[in-house]
């Protein structure tokens, strides 16, 4: 009787099999780590954006509504649109009264003087702030109260249309109003058809440091946003004008 040895063959990786599973491996996490990473670096980009854009669309809403019901600021002046720069940005003001407003006190109705302006903070940077002052006073430039409508902006333009052309500037506080608005020019009194609002915001404002250069300060453009508001009241406004005017001439 013969016995036959049986030799198994032993089963196993060669070392060119793992070579290649141990740099696929590494391409997989390579790829991975990648991924992760463009999606933190996406995540930083589009969450101060997002919060800008947010901002922005605020702050379009609350001056589009005080603009829809504009009506003459004073006797003196109807409506006051100035272009003007602060350290090479533009930084326009705007005055003029709305009907846009709910009475909080006694002797208060819903006529209010308003202003939008820029003001540069403490730390550099510039701030969208509205004036509000629902008592008729002797300067409709002056008194009320403030409060911040928007942070960190890039610059603040308003421009005007009279039906015909747009304007950089609306009135004139050197000039009072004439007897006869047809010796005046379009932007110099009265009040204007519609309202161009453009408002720049800083993309990244907590990356800004306020120590350093301008040039350093904004190396990437700013993000814009842009609308035309249409002053409903105004054709009202220059109606009731004429009809005085006459009334005054006859």
């Amino acid at each position: 009787m013969k016995i036959r040895a049986v030799h198994s063959k032993a089963s196993g990786f060669t070392l060119i099999e793992l070579v290649i599973s141990s740099a696929v491996a590494a391409m997989i996490l390579v790829g991975a780590y990648m991924c992760l990473s463009a999606g933190l670096a996406g995540q930083k980009l589009i969450e101060p954006r997002s919060e800008v854009t947010q901002n922005a669309r605020v702050a379009m809403a609350i001056i589009s509504a005080d603009l829809r019901s504009a009506c003459p600021l004073s006797t003196e002046f109807d409506f006051l649109g100035m272009a003007r720069t602060m350290d090479d940005i533009e930084a326009d003001n705007l005055d003029f009264a709305t009907h846009n407003y709910a009475p909080r006190r006694p002797g208060e109705g819903d006529f209010c003087q308003l202003s939008y302006f820029l003001e540069k903070d403490e730390e550099g940077r510039f701030n969208l702030w509205r004036r509000r002052n629902p008592v008729i006073g002797l300067d409709p430039l002056e008194g009320g109260t403030r409060e911040e409508i928007a942070r960190d902006l890039r610059g603040l333009r308003f421009e005007y249309f009279d039906g015909l052309d747009w304007y950089d500037d609306w009135g004139n506080l050197e000039t009072r109003k004439s007897k006869d608005p047809s010796d005046e020019e379009p932007n110099l009194s009265g009040m204007p058809e519609a309202v161009r609002i453009t408002l720049m915001f800083d993309p990244s404002p907590k990356k800004t440091n306020a120590s350093a250069a301008p040039s350093e300060i904004a190396p990437e453009p700013p993000l814009v946003f842009q609308t035309v508001v249409r002053l409903e009241l105004a054709a009202a406004s220059q109606s009731a004008a004429s009809s005085t005017s006459a009334g005054g001439t006859n």
